[in-house]
């Protein structure tokens, strides 16, 4: 249907964004998708069988706002045991429906009009929209390629009276990066003084490679006074689809976060965050992910080795940078989605997280899936690869 009414847009240049793009022609071509980045295995039946027996038991109703108590314990115990800071589950945790509800929340709660927000491109595709939704203005700093590490003397001097918030993002999507001890110790002293807040997505925080340790602005006591850190339960647990993270930050701040929180979503589904609960007593489930993790991106990268690919150093999160620099001239849309169509393998091409399309030939995979999934893909890879004729060099 078609509507009378004229609709000035309020986002004329926002589009779809890319992970819908490329799933929608995945699935049109029949293509091997390692484009958006979910799992294609299951979590363990323990799980589930805590969600039918919380569903069963008659806990349907409305929880607290803020969460079920115990799945804020569990959070609180769990960011303890690993950061050494322990916050208060009654003021200091909310459970949110999904990291991006969480980061448009924090951005809604404390971005005025006119407001600046200081992000890293390549910068995770949701920031920018919910900054310009509630009227902020987004200013970009550069994370340099091949190794994707912040410039923080950029970053100095993109600080203004009007800069409200920093958003970080470690382990980083899309290139896998991490932040390190010394790059807290240098925003700790961009920011001290200040009156910005940080805003921290640390949804890959468990998936890190090579005995790496996640540095978590919860573990900074000078950071964690002015930071609201994000995580998922949907990374974690393989589980993306019940759309279930959580924020942890000190009192003050999560008052205000709370205040939006309440009024665009109110509150989660009460069973899976007593199953979540429940689940997350035994510990080694989220403390075996990086070695589950590491497993999977050992077995990729092996797969790919002949391939003409450059293959990225990728420190954590399930994703896999390539560059195919010297293949094609081809943008990295346009290659992406010859990828799809041609070759049967979706990807997606890292130009989507700049802004102003800045493109480095690189393109990303995600090697969250089965061994039979990643197989197939790289049996697709090869026989196209292989034939170097076929890979097309330029736009027609």
């Amino acid at each position: 249907m078609q509507t009378a009414i004229r609709i000035d847009s309020r986002f004329p240049h926002m589009g779809t964004t890319i992970f819908t793009v490329m799933s929608r022609l995945a699935a049109e071509c029949g293509a091997v998708n390692l484009s958006q980045g979910f799992p294609d295995f299951q979590a363990e039946p323990v799980l589930f069988d805590a969600l039918h027996r919380h569903l069963l038991a008659g806990r349907n109703q409305y929880p607290p706002m803020a969460g079920v108590v115990e799945l804020r314990a569990a959070i609180v115990d769990k960011v303890a045991a690993l950061y050494g800071t322990r916050f208060d589950a009654e003021s200091e945790v909310t459970v949110t429906a999904g990291a991006t509800q969480a980061i448009f929340t924090a951005i809604a709660a404390f971005v005025r009009p006119g407001d600046e927000v200081i992000v890293f491109e390549p910068v995770y595709d949701s920031y920018v929209p919910a900054i310009e939704t509630v009227g902020g203005t987004p200013v970009f700093a550069q994370l340099r390629f091949p190794d994707y590490a912040p410039d923080w003397t950029q970053v100095a001097k993109l600080i203004t009276a009007q800069t409200r918030m920093i958003i970080v993002n470690s382990p980083h999507n899309p290139s896998g990066s991490l932040l390190t001890a010394l790059d807290l110790n240098m925003l700790t002293e961009l920011v001290r003084g200040t009156e910005i807040v940080i805003l921290s997505d640390e949804v890959y925080e468990h998936i890190l490679f090579d005995g790496a340790r996640h540095a978590s602005l919860c573990a900074h006591p000078e950071l964690a006074a002015r930071t609201l850190v994000v995580s998922s339960f949907g990374k974690t647990y393989h589980i993306t689809g019940w759309k279930i993270g959580y924020v942890v930050g000190p009192a003050d701040l999560m008052a205000e976060f709370r205040k939006v929180h309440q009024f665009n979503v109110f509150t989660v589904h009460t069973p899976s965050q007593l199953a979540l609960a429940d689940y997350m007593q035994d510990h080694s489930r989220h403390l075996g992910l990086a070695d589950f993790y590491q497993e999977r991106r050992d077995f990729f990268r092996h797969l790919l080795a002949a391939l003409p690919l450059r293959l990225l150093p990728c420190q954590g999160t399930y994703f896999q940078l390539a560059s195919y620099a010297g293949l094609s001239d081809l943008p990295d849309r346009a290659f992406a989605e010859w990828m799809t169509r041609v070759v049967g393998v979706a990807v997606i091409p890292v130009s989507a997280f700049y802004t102003n399309g800045h493109d480095d030939k690189v393109i990303r995979f995600c090697f969250a899936k089965k061994d039979d999934t990643l197989r197939a893909a790289a049996e697709r890879l090869q026989r196209a690869f292989g034939q170097s004729a076929a890979i097309p060099c330029r736009l027609p």
